[in-house]
């Protein structure tokens, strides 16, 4: 089943229209920037909160509401790690759950942002590539698959051209 746009703004208008109090409706995306302008007026949608990676400030504020310190030895190496990788804080406190040691906790949560930051570079450096070949095929399928072979053609034509008008 596909919902159209068209049914989306009706829904929407309709459980403003049909409820007498207040509600809050919470609608999630990647990309704010391909939704239409329609949806995102004012009266439809009034607050937009951008979620960020977790920082350290963030970390630190998990930390303290999930195992009640403020303070630890390994904070800075893990906010050093927190500022090289994209880790959402639902991911940050889904490590801090893991273990009721806090030493335990805090070098699982290292292990993992390592991890994640190697998964992170690896599928940068496949996408990388990826871009790359596609280069190279639209390259190929511009000079019919010949390569170098036009250059070098041109090459000699200029040549030949050059020599005959001297």
């Amino acid at each position: 089943m596909q919902v159209t746009l068209s049914g989306l703004l009706n829904f929407i208008d309709g459980l403003w229209s049909s409820c007498g109090d207040e509600r809050i409706i919470v609608f999630t995306t990647n990309h704010k920037d391909k939704l239409d302008p329609a949806l995102l007026r004012p009266g439809r949608m009034d607050v937009h909160i951008h979620m960020s990676y977790c920082t350290p400030c963030g970390f630190r504020q998990l930390t303290s509401n999930y195992l009640g310190i403020k303070e630890h030895d390994l904070f800075p190496q893990i906010e050093e790690e927190i500022q090289k990788t994209q880790v959402t804080p639902a991911e940050v406190a889904e490590q801090l759950l893991k273990s009721s040691d806090i030493e335990t906790c805090l070098k699982q949560l290292i292990d993992f942002l390592r991890k994640k930051k190697e998964t992170q570079e690896l599928e940068a450096k496949k996408k990388e590539q990826e871009a790359k070949d596609k280069e190279e095929q639209k390259k190929e399928v511009d000079d019919g698959g010949k390569g170098e072979e036009v250059d070098n053609d041109e090459k000699r034509m200029t040549t030949e051209l050059n020599n005959n008008t001297s």
